[in-house]
């Protein structure tokens, strides 16, 4: 019987249970996962919010597919432009590897207000550096670093970066570091 978890992954956490350096925090630190656990898709290491892991691989390969969307709440340098939000939507040159690849066109809209998140898990610029938006990214691929660096690619860097929504699975109000443990997620991802 497999098992799934949710986790609100933190700031400053790999999104792996083994790794080279002994002084880095990984998802083993925050809960004691059964043997098997891996991690759906990742998270950088400065980012933060939703990780789905599971001891079911073929599940594991479903929701990191093209058909289900993966949803990030970004906080950029600057006061993005209805340009650079165009841009973004229609697909931008990334290097998340050796080569140039084309992103897939996506949904991203300027969020309303400062989303509530709590604090951030490492220290970000403030205001008095010059202004910052938040947007919302809709994609369904996921490349190295590619949120970062598709927002870099139209001069906004990225300054905070959390994931709020895998298919129909929210973030919500689950705190910081909190793990839950499911009886699943494999029905009714949200398609683009």
């Amino acid at each position: 019987m497999h098992r799934h978890f949710i986790l609100h992954k933190p700031a400053g956490y790999l999104s792996q249970f083994v790794g080279e350096k002994a002084k880095q925090k990984r998802l083993g630190d925050l809960y004691e996962f059964p043997e098997g656990t891996m991690a759906i898709g990742r998270l950088d290491q400065t980012s933060e919010g939703l990780l789905l892991l599971t001891t079911d691989g073929k599940l594991s390969d479903t929701i990191r597919g093209r058909k289900v969307e993966k949803e990030y709440w970004v906080q950029v340098d600057g006061l993005i432009s209805e340009e650079a939000l165009e841009k973004l939507r229609m697909g931008v040159d990334i290097r998340p590897e050796k080569e140039v690849y084309r992103t897939l066109p996506c949904r991203v809209e300027c969020l309303p207000a400062v989303p509530q998140l709590g604090p951030p898990g490492r220290k970000i610029r403030d205001d008095r550096h010059g202004p910052s938006s938040w947007i919302s990214i809709t994609i369904t691929e996921g490349k190295f670093r590619q949120v970062r660096k598709m927002t870099a690619a139209v001069g906004f860097p990225t300054l905070r970066l959390v994931r709020v929504r895998i298919g129909n699975v929210h973030l919500a109000d689950l705190p910081s570091a909190a793990v839950l443990e499911v009886s699943g997620f494999d029905e009714g991802f949200t398609r683009m």
